[in-house]
C-alpha cells in the first residue's frame, strides 16, 4: 500500500482524542483521527453527564482555551444545575445532564466538518519509530500512515475486558470492540503498563419506575453555561430524581459478597476511590444503612434511565434483586446490566508536563490511558496534548499551565509529578489556589493563552477584551456615593445590616454580608448597563478582596521557585548531601523546575535547599 503522510495522527476518538484532533487541525496541521468504531466517537459510555464538582471547572477552562466540550454540552443539555451553591464561589460547579445520542452526533458532525481533519475507522497496531522519534503508525490491516507527532488517546480500550459476575468478555465499553495490539507497541517504546478498572450501573426502563417514591431534582434557570460563547443558558427539559438504597439492598449484597468479582479476585485492576461500586460502598461504610442513587435520563429518544450510585459487577441475578429492593423500583425492568471494565494504562510519571513521552520524541498521551477517570479530565488532557503537539510542529515553545493558572494545570502537574496509583479524579481540594481558579473567571484566566497558541479565534478574543473593559467600567461605579435617605435605611434594615445614618459608597455597601450586587442594582441607580456575568465578577472581587490578595501574595512568593529552571542534563548523583531516595527520584523524574521538584514524593525541603544551593552556585 502507498504510505500517506499527515502532520499529526490521533489514536482514539473519545473525549481526549476529539479535543486533541480539533486543536491540531484548527491550528493548521493536517491531522488523521483514527477510531475502532465511528459509532464510539465522543460516546458517553458511563454517565450521560458533563461537569460536576471540579469537573465543571475543567469544562469551562477547556472552553476558554478554545476547546469544544463546553459548546457541545450546552447544545445537548437536558438539564443544567449549579452544585454547591450553599458554599463559596470557589466550589460552585456546573453539571449538565446531556442527551448522550445527540452529544455523540453533534461532536461527530463537528469533527467531520473540520478543515484539515480526516477521520478513519481503523485499529492502530504499532507506533513506528526511527532514531527515537515517531515516524508513523501501522494499522491491523497493514496500512502505514507517516506523521511527525502522535497523540495516543485510547481511553479504556487497551486489552479491555468487561466483567459481570463470572461472565467475562473481551470488550470495550458498551459492547464496542476493544484494542488488542497497541499495548505491545507501547511496551516496546518503553512505557510502563499498569491495569486499572472502572464500572457502570444498570440502565432501567423509565416506564417501569414509580417516580412518586423519589425526590424530584429540577434544573436551575438563568445560570452560567459551560461555554462563554453560549448566549442563553440551556433550557431545563427533564428532571432527575433522588432515591436511596434500603436495608434490604445492603443485606442482599452482604449475603452474596463472595460472588462479587471485586472481592473474589476476578478483578485485578485498581478501581476509582471516589467512584466506588455499590458493593464496595456497603463494605467500606458498613455503618450506613442506605446510600444515595439518582435516576438520570440517558436521552430523549430512549427510555433508558441511568442509576447513578449503583455501579456494580455483581452477577445478573443479584443485580435484579438489588434493583427491586429499592423503593420505587420494585417492578423495574433492567434494559442493560451493569459491568466493570479493566484496561491497560500507562504510568503518567513517564511524561513531561507537556504530556510528551520522555523516552520517545513526538509521542504524546492523553486521557484515561494516563490513569485518569472522567470525560472532563480526558478532554482537558487531550486539549493540552493537541496544543503541545501543534506547537512542536510549528517550532514554538510548549504550553505548560501552572497550578495557579488553572485546574488543568493542577491535573497535569499531579499526574506527571506525583503520579497516581488509582484512577485519578479532579476535586476542588486538589487546587491550593481554588479561590482564584473559579469556573466563572476561566475565560479571564485562559482566553489570552488560548489566543496566543492560535486556538482562540479573533471573534472570541474580542469578546474577551470587551468583557474586561466592561468589568473595569463596572468597578468604577463602586465609587458611587449613595446619599443618606429613608430608602437606604429601610434597605439595610430589611437585610439585618446596621445603618449609621450617613451616606455610603457602593463599594462599602457591597462589602456587607447580606447585600448582593443585584440587590444594589435593583434598588439604586448603579450597574444598570451590565450583564449578570460582569456583575458576578465585580461582586466576588469585592467580597473576597482580602482572601484574593492573600492568595495572590502566596502565588507570587512561590513563583520564584516555580519558575527556577533546572538543567535537563543535571546528574543528581553529583550533588553532595542529597539523600539517596531524593537522588533516585530526581534522576528518574528529571523535573523541569524547582517547583516541580519540590512536589515529587520522597523529596523533602532539605533536599530542595541543597538543590537551590547548587543552582545559585552555578
Amino acid at each position: 500500500m502507498e504510505n500517506k503522510f499527515y502532520d499529526a495522527i490521533v489514536i482514539g476518538a473519545g473525549h481526549a482524542g476529539c479535543e486533541a484532533a480539533l486543536s491540531l487541525a484548527r491550528t493548521g496541521n493536517k491531522t488523521l483521527l483514527t477510531t475502532i468504531s465511528l459509532d464510539s466517537i465522543s460516546f458517553l459510555a458511563c454517565n450521560p453527564s458533563i461537569g460536576g464538582t471540579a469537573k465543571g471547572h475543567l469544562v469551562c477552562e477547556i472552553d476558554a482555551l478554545g476547546g469544544e466540550m463546553g459548546i457541545v454540552a450546552d447544545k445537548t443539555a437536558l438539564q443544567i444545575r449549579m452544585l454547591n451553591m450553599s458554599k463559596g464561589p470557589a466550589v460552585h460547579s456546573l453539571r449538565a445532564q446531556v442527551d448522550k445520542n445527540k452529544y455523540h452526533e453533534t461532536m461527530k458532525s463537528v469533527l467531520e466538518n473540520q478543515e484539515n481533519l480526516t477521520i478513519l475507522q481503523a485499529e492502530v497496531k504499532d507506533i513506528l519509530i526511527k532514531n527515537n522519534k515517531v515516524e508513523g503508525v501501522r494499522t491491523t490491516a497493514g496500512q502505514v500512515y507517516n506523521c511527525k507527532v502522535v497523540v495516543v488517546a485510547t481511553g479504556v480500550y487497551l486489552n479491555s475486558r468487561t466483567i459481570t459476575g463470572k461472565f467475562i468478555k473481551a470488550s470495550g465499553p458498551s459492547g464496542f470492540q476493544n484494542a488488542t495490539y497497541l499495548t505491545k507497541s507501547l511496551i516496546k517504546l518503553g512505557f510502563n503498563i499498569r491495569r486499572f478498572k472502572t464500572g457502570t450501573p444498570p440502565r432501567i426502563d423509565k416506564k417501569t419506575i414509580d417516580y412518586s417514591k423519589f425526590e424530584e431534582q429540577k434544573g436551575d434557570d438563568n445560570i452560567q453555561s459551560f461555554s462563554f460563547l453560549t448566549k442563553k443558558c440551556p433550557k431545563n427539559i427533564v428532571s432527575c430524581y433522588l432515591g436511596y438504597t434500603t436495608e434490604k439492598t445492603k443485606q442482599i449484597i452482604m449475603d452474596h459478597i463472595d460472588e462479587a468479582p471485586l472481592f473474589s479476585g476476578t478483578i485485578k485492576g485498581t478501581g476509582p476511590r471516589y467512584c466506588p461500586s455499590i458493593e464496595d460502598k456497603v463494605t467500606r461504610f458498613s455503618d450506613k444503612e442506605r446510600h444515595q442513587i439518582f435516576l438520570e435520563p440517558e436521552a430523549l429518544n430512549t427510555n433508558e434511565t441511568y442509576l447513578q450510585g449503583l455501579s456494580t459487577s455483581m452477577p445478573i441475578n443479584i443485580q435484579e434483586m438489588m434493583v427491586h429492593s429499592i423503593d420505587g423500583l420494585d417492578n423495574a425492568n433492567i434494559m442493560r446490566y451493569a459491568y466493570a471494565i479493566e484496561y491497560d494504562c500507562i504510568d503518567s510519571l513517564d511524561l513531561y508536563p507537556t504530556l510528551e513521552f520522555k523516552k520517545c520524541e513526538g509521542v504524546f498521551t492523553a486521557g484515561q490511558i494516563n490513569g485518569t477517570s472522567g470525560y472532563e479530565e480526558a478532554a482537558a488532557q487531550g486539549l493540552i496534548a493537541g496544543i503541545n503537539a501543534s506547537l512542536k510542529l510549528r517550532g514554538k515553545e510548549p504550553l505548560i499551565l501552572s497550578r495557579d493558572s488553572s485546574y488543568i494545570g493542577v491535573l497535569i502537574d499531579d499526574l506527571v509529578t506525583k503520579g497516581t496509583n488509582e484512577p485519578y479524579r479532579m476535586m476542588t481540594s486538589r487546587a491550593e489556589y481554588r479561590l482564584k481558579l473559579r469556573q466563572d473567571n476561566a475565560d479571564l484566566r485562559l482566553t489570552e493563552i488560548g489566543y496566543n497558541v492560535g486556538l482562540v479565534t479573533k471573534k472570541r478574543y474580542n469578546l474577551y477584551k470587551n468583557k474586561l473593559k466592561n468589568i473595569e467600567n463596572a468597578e468604577k461605579e463602586l465609587q458611587t456615593l449613595i446619599k443618606k435617605s429613608k430608602k437606604l435605611e429601610d434597605f439595610l434594615k430589611e437585610r439585618d445590616e446596621n445603618y449609621n445614618g450617613a451616606s455610603i459608597l457602593v463599594y462599602d455597601l457591597l462589602k456587607k454580608s447580606n447585600v448582593s450586587i443585584f440587590d444594589i442594582k435593583d434598588n439604586f441607580n448603579v450597574f444598570q448597563n451590565y450583564k449578570n456575568d460582569i456583575l458576578i465578577q465585580v461582586e466576588i472581587n469585592v467580597k473576597y478582596e482580602g482572601y484574593l490578595k492573600k492568595q495572590t501574595s502566596i502565588i507570587e512568593k512561590n513563583k520564584k521557585l516555580e519558575n527556577l529552571s533546572i538543567p535537563s542534563d543535571l546528574d543528581y548523583d553529583t550533588l553532595k548531601g542529597l539523600r539517596i531516595e531524593a537522588r533516585q527520584k530526581l534522576n528518574k523524574m528529571k523535573p523541569l523546575t524547582v517547583g516541580q521538584a519540590s512536589r515529587i514524593s520522597g523529596v523533602n525541603p532539605a533536599d530542595i535547599s541543597i538543590l537551590l544551593f547548587y543552582l545559585r552556585k552555578k
